[in-house]
């Protein structure tokens, strides 16, 4: 019988390539996103070009709670693999940007993250096999003004992965942790207008190419995976600089492409 893999954010952008990806390898789907609509596109997209089956949800991730759902509407589905790639951004003062979408981004990276995972990893340790993908990102390795709550939540989604997949060897299930830089996802479309990752150019890759990097180190089993030669050297800087220095980096790229 076919392996499924359950996805969070898969209706489009980085989720539907690592979709596309899985349904390559004979792997059932479940694709949870918030957009309906897209969601039915992607099943009829994968479904005609794939002998898998694609189960959708339509699910705000934000809520609390909502993995118990997930899982209860999966009844005895088992998951052999995991990705946990839904989120979004706000950009902004931490004390003027609105506190409920604020909200609703801890809950998504942090508590929906967190407790999906805890939800499958039981059985997967039983079985002896599985895999978990936590899509992070190059923001987790340093403080981040003007979007503190995202630079946050991404480096406890870092540091989470590392440290389950320590207590995981052995077992046969493996933790990944992808961090990108900046990738073209509608994640541009959702922070804001004035947000660095709509300003830069240069460095930006292609959901796809991320994707591909991603599923290669989580079949491989790859604790921290950063895809880019110039992504891992940025991802190393900040160990060598202090840090108040490495968030007034951020603070200043951040308002010059405010400004800019």
């Amino acid at each position: 019988m076919n392996k499924t893999a359950l996805i969070t954010g898969g209706a489009s952008g980085l989720g539907f390539e690592l979709a596309l990806l899985f349904a390559k390898d004979d792997y059932n789907l479940v694709l949870v996103d918030i957009n309906s609509e897209k969601l039915e596109e992607a099943k009829h997209d994968i479904e005609k070009s794939f002998s898998v089956d694609v189960k959708i949800m339509a699910k705000d991730l934000s809520q609390i709670n909502i993995s118990s759902e997930i899982m209860m509407e999966l009844g005895d589905t088992e998951i052999d693999a995991l990705v946990n790639n839904a989120g979004f951004g706000c950009f902004g003062a931490f004390h003027e940007v609105d506190w409920e979408r604020q909200s609703q981004m801890l809950n998504l990276h942090v508590l929906t993250t967190t407790h999906l995972t805890k939800l499958v990893l039981g059985g997967m340790v039983k079985r002896g096999s599985g895999k978990i993908l936590n899509v992070s990102s190059l923001a987790a390795f340093q403080p981040g003004p003007l979007m503190c709550l995202y630079y946050a939540t991404k480096g406890y989604i870092l540091s989470f992965s590392e440290a389950i997949s320590n207590e995981l060897k052995g077992t046969g299930v493996t933790v990944t942790a992808l961090c990108p830089g900046p990738t073209k996802t509608s994640f541009q479309e959702v922070v804001a207008n004035d947000c660095s990752e709509n300003k830069i150019r240069f460095n930006m890759a292609s959901a796809q190419a991320v994707a591909a990097y991603g599923y290669k180190c989580m079949m491989k089993g790859k604790c921290v995976a950063i895809p880019g030669g110039i992504n891992k050297i940025l991802g190393t800087l900040p160990r060598f600089i202090p840090r108040n220095m490495a968030a007034n980096i951020v603070r200043k790229i951040q308002e010059k492409n405010r400004e800019g």
